[in-house]
């Protein structure tokens, strides 16, 4: 089966349009009058609307990202769901403090804060959970007060565009939620510079998060809330449950595709257990069910877009010209779509590219470490943070 889709591309006139609308339904639309109960009902009634739509949601996703569906539906729609029904819980819950200050006697002076919707939040959004990283951002922004616009992924906007569609039904009042599918060159660089938006969200490479942050700062000063790139240990020692060790390993790469933010970047094994460890992991690899991510039996389906997939094959090349050992997979597969090999890397050194750099795919890096001597990871020289410490002992 092969589907097109044609998305119309927001301008910056588009954005500055978008961002009017939702700075009036703020200012002077209902939204900003309305009590925090009732904004609460509304939030959980598009929760239970995004419900009754969520086959039609997870096939979206599915053809727009690639997940397969089973993982569609349960983990990118069905979180999405529950994290807009937690955060509607929250709308009549957020309050501000009152404090005694102890050296205002013999007044007894009380201090009083009160937290108030900060007005426009722009957000803009990556490719590898289209509708789940839409809930996250979004949901919480409007169960403060807030209006929104927002930029899905270029290449995965389709469930951003029904997400609106069901919203109108749920009854969000115009100018709430802006939509607005484009580049991020044009439209995501139109939303940071508008003046009129006073909060940005962004997830993406740690290249654009620069921009991004210092267009905030030299448009209105905005607030900005970065999510950027890493690179996250995995640490096994010889004393571990193996079988679970490769279980955990495999899904920390495998994931959505190795298309994950907290995936983990390169594993560490202890000497003793790493050929075994290897030997397992290259034997589940060969279990993976790889095809149509719309057939239930497909575990693992084709990368997000071209421009990733050849990504992956030189970041693979790379790995093999610096002498890394390429033990399974590699290779993108034969036919249509976007299908790449899960694969996996030994004998990685420090010094390598693919020990430092982010692969964003189904890429295994596997370093060993002497038996005990686990200080030496902490002072391996690599040019990455350690961001998500996992460890199995």
């Amino acid at each position: 089966m092969v589907c097109f889709f044609q998305v119309q591309s927001a301008s910056a006139t588009d954005v500055d349009s978008a961002v009017k609308a939702a700075h009036s339904a703020f200012y002077e639309g209902e939204w900003g009058k309305m009590n925090a109960r009732d904004r609460g009902t509304l939030l959980f009634k598009l929760a239970d609307i995004m419900d009754e739509h969520k086959e039609e949601l997870a096939t979206l996703e599915s053809l727009d990202s690639g997940a397969v569906y089973t993982l569609a539906l349960k983990t990118h729609i069905g979180m999405s769901i529950d994290t807009w029904r937690y955060f509607a819980g929250w709308c009549d819950k957020i309050q501000g403090a009152t404090i005694p200050i102890n050296n205002a006697r013999p007044n007894h002076n009380l201090s009083i804060t009160k937290k108030e919707p900060i007005g426009v939040c722009g957000l803009v959004t990556p490719w590898n959970y289209p509708l789940m990283m839409l809930s996250w951002k979004m949901a919480a922004c409007l169960a403060a007060g807030n209006t929104v616009v927002i930029k899905p992924a270029q290449v995965s906007p389709l469930t951003a565009l029904k997400f609106a569609e069901l919203s109108v039904k749920a009854g969000i009042p115009p100018g709430v939620i802006n939509v607005l599918p484009g580049t991020g060159g044009v439209c995501g660089q139109a939303i940071a510079d508008h003046p009129l938006v006073r909060k940005l969200g962004f997830t993406g490479s740690t290249e654009i998060g620069k921009v991004i942050m210092k267009s905030c700062a030299e448009s209105n000063l905005k607030k900005a809330s970065l999510e950027l790139g890493g690179k996250s240990p995995f640490i096994i020692f010889a004393d571990c449950d193996l079988d679970k060790a490769v279980r955990m390993g495999m899904s920390s790469v495998f994931f959505n595709k190795g298309e994950n933010c907290i995936a983990a970047g390169r594993l560490f094994v202890e000497d003793s257990i790493h050929d075994e460890f290897v030997s397992r992991v290259v034997e589940e690899c060969k279990k993976m069910v790889i095809g149509d991510p719309l057939n239930r039996a497909t575990t693992h389906g084709p990368q997000n877009h071209l421009a990733h997939l050849n990504k992956l094959l030189d970041y693979i090349s790379t790995g093999v010209d610096q002498g890394a050992k390429l033990v399974y997979g590699g290779k993108r597969l034969p036919g249509k779509g976007y299908f790449l090999e899960p694969t996996v890397f030994t004998e990685v050194k420090d010094h390598m590219y693919i020990a430092t750099e982010e692969s964003f795919g189904p890429i295994m890096i596997v370093s060993r470490f002497p038996n005990g001597l686990v200080n030496e990871i902490i002072s391996a020289d690599g040019n990455f943070v350690l961001d998500i410490l996992s460890n199995f002992t």
